[in-house]
């Protein structure tokens, strides 16, 4: 078995791109469209990456393993149409959400579709323990948006508080892909684990760099508009961060724009958390999750899989 990704394997974004042109269908021809609309719109595919960078790792061929890859983003397009509805967005990667083009009752089904679909086939194909491990993860994500919903508007949030909802809802699926690939690529107990809790500290780093984003980015890089999480009231680590370091006019500010309904003064808070130190601790925070997603690694052999997966968590620490 290969030990390296081979040349041809090596742009494994591509190889899971040509899967879903070639390869992706589900029986409703609605939901076949809905599902290909939100693939074409684009995405990094970071969790199938994950899953057939774990495999490779483990000695295994990468490309044995595409429709797995494959599941882990399926998993994510269905969360996404599904958090779309229950956040009433316009957009998504650039493009209109899957609810404006097809009305919200069809895209909830869509994704519900979409899961059962996705665990049918695991379930048919897959031996024990993946699909336990995806049923999990996917109960993880659920109580993860219900605790982002009820967080909402709260300024007690502590980092604690943060870290266990961007553990369930983001970091718990990038876990699954990670110990799943390595299940799958024949690794051993150890390395199965090492991989999970890669996964799992990469997960929260990423959840920490999109909530930076958020206040940093451009809206066409974004796909979204800048400023979202804020004009939904969420509480992200970013502001979460400035709380604690900030005095209490700072609070008093933050409270009132939460407390009222217009999105006027989002430039305003973003600039007060960086005063605050927000976004610089936000960084620091990134950066450390991304170390301790590295030294995860160590009971991996050495190999270009490996590496390429600390240069994942290396870019999120220097987005």
């Amino acid at each position: 078995m290969a030990s390296t990704l081979r040349s041809d394997e090596s742009n494994l974004h591509d190889l899971v791109e040509h899967f879903f042109r070639a390869s992706f269908s589900t029986d409703n021809p609605i939901i076949t469209e809905a599902v290909r609309r939100m693939l074409a719109a684009g995405g990094k595919r970071l969790r199938p990456r994950v899953t057939l960078l774990a495999a490779s790792s483990c000695g295994d061929d990468p490309q044995r393993h595409l429709h797995l890859a494959a599941y882990m983003e399926l998993i994510h397009v269905a969360t996404l149409i599904h958090d779309d509805v229950v956040d009433n967005a316009m957009t998504r990667r650039g493009v209109n959400a899957t609810a404006v083009d097809f009305g919200n009752r069809v895209s909830v089904l869509a994704g519900d579709y979409l899961f059962a679909w996705i665990f049918k086939n695991v379930t048919a194909n897959y031996p024990h323990p993946v699909p336990n491990i995806l049923s999990a993860t996917l109960a993880d994500i659920c109580d993860g948006e219900v605790l982002q919903l009820q967080a909402l508007g709260n300024l007690e949030l502590t980092l604690d508080g943060y870290v266990e909802i961007a553990r369930k809802k983001t970091a718990s699926l990038f876990a699954a892909s990670a110990a799943c690939g390595a299940i799958m690529g024949g690794g051993s107990a150890e390395q199965i684990d090492a991989m999970r809790v890669y996964g799992d500290f990469y997960g929260i780093a990423f959840q920490m760099n999109d909530d930076l984003l958020d206040m940093t980015a451009d809206e066409r890089s974004l796909g979204k508009p800048v400023g979202n999480d804020l004009r939904e009231r969420k509480v992200t680590v970013p502001l979460v961060l400035a709380l604690g370091a900030g005095n209490r006019e700072f609070y008093e500010a933050v409270d009132r724009f939460y407390g009222g309904s217009g999105d006027a003064g989002i430039p305003g808070v973003v600039a007060a958390i960086a005063r605050e130190g927000g976004l610089d601790s936000t960084r620091a925070e990134i950066a450390r999750y991304a170390e301790r997603a590295k030294a995860a690694l160590e009971p991996l052999p050495p190999s270009a899989a490996k590496e390429e997966m600390k240069r994942l968590a290396d870019a999120l620490a220097a987005e």
